[in-house]
């Protein structure tokens, strides 16, 4: 993979494409041989942000050993006003069927739908593009709620900032993980994610309300999540009393502040697992004494560790 080509569309978002270049930019700057390319259809193209990108309209020659990207444009729900020409299409259909890999970030899958390389074969998207992309191609097998899916050198990861994910997994697919590590302690991610991990955590998905009162108290668990949080300490976080936390807390996310940090510590303790820790070691990672409540709390929700 010495050639990464972007293919940039009007309306791109930014991070699909920076989060991506990033990596394999700092692959180069630790020694591995990657040449960076940006092709379009036009050569100013206008990002979703409102920044200008300047690219060329020359396909380079790219041997089967190279990478096509296809960042994702505005939103999934406005998908009809941007997209690729047919010549486009048939340029990443034929590095494909030549051998090549292609892979799309967000609603890019889209393209590489049109292209027939999602036919017969799994794929994801973002979480609000899913029923789309499914409704779109009834022949790809949309996988919902993962970062990103790899099929037969075709590659499609979630939305946004799971581009960098999908690179570090293509960097780790050929130079190993320890060097996929490396890059991401450079870019300052948190973890290099799985492919399978969710697309949004319990800290994402409890955080759609409007009270000040819970953001102040999830802020607080989100930080300490592996501590003893006792409930009288989070209401005078929050400035209220226990019972008005517990009642606003439920009435905001459905949990208690304790569900919660549970919530929290088993997504980590499931990451940790799904990169080689055993039970034991990951329970005691997120504040567990034993393994014991973490298989209790899994068994619960009917997901087996």
């Amino acid at each position: 993979m010495s050639r990464v080509v972007f293919v940039l569309v009007p309306g791109l978002h930014l991070l699909d494409l920076a989060g991506a270049a990033q990596v394999f930019s700092t692959a180069v700057d630790y020694g591995h041989e990657y040449h960076l390319a940006y092709v379009a259809e036009q050569p100013d193209i206008r990002t979703h942000q409102g920044v200008r990108l300047h690219a060329d309209t020359q396909w380079p020659d790219l041997d089967p050993g190279d990478l096509i990207v296809v960042p994702g444009w505005r939103s999934p729900q406005r998908l009809e006003i941007g997209g690729l020409a047919p010549s486009s299409l048939r340029r990443i259909a034929a590095h494909h069927a030549a051998g090549g890999t292609v892979a799309s970030v967000c609603s890019g899958a889209d393209a590489l739908g049109r292209a027939g390389l999602l036919n017969g074969r799994r794929c994801t998207t973002h979480h609000d593009f899913q029923d789309e992309l499914a409704r779109r191609f009834p022949q790809a097998e949309v996988i919902r709620d993962v970062l990103y899916v790899s099929t037969d050198r075709v590659v499609t990861s979630a939305g946004i900032a799971s581009g960098i994910d999908l690179a570090l997994h293509l960097v780790a697919t050929r130079h190993g993980p320890a060097v996929a590590a490396r890059i991401a302690r450079q870019m300052v991610v948190y973890a290099r994610r799985n492919g399978d991990d969710q697309q949004e955590s319990a800290m994402l998905r409890l955080r759609a309300h409007m009270s000040d009162v819970v953001h102040r108290v999830q802020d607080r668990i989100d930080g300490h999540f592996a501590e003893v949080l006792p409930l009288e300490a989070l209401a005078r976080t929050a400035g209220v009393s226990e019972r008005t936390l517990t009642r606003r807390f439920e009435a905001a996310t459905g949990h208690t502040p304790l569900r919660y940090q549970q919530l929290l510590r088993v997504e980590r303790a499931e990451h940790l697992i799904g990169h080689g820790a055993t039970v034991e070691s990951a329970a005691r990672a997120v504040g567990f004494g034993d393994a014991r409540m973490l298989r209790r709390l899994r068994n619960r929700d009917r997901v087996p560790l």
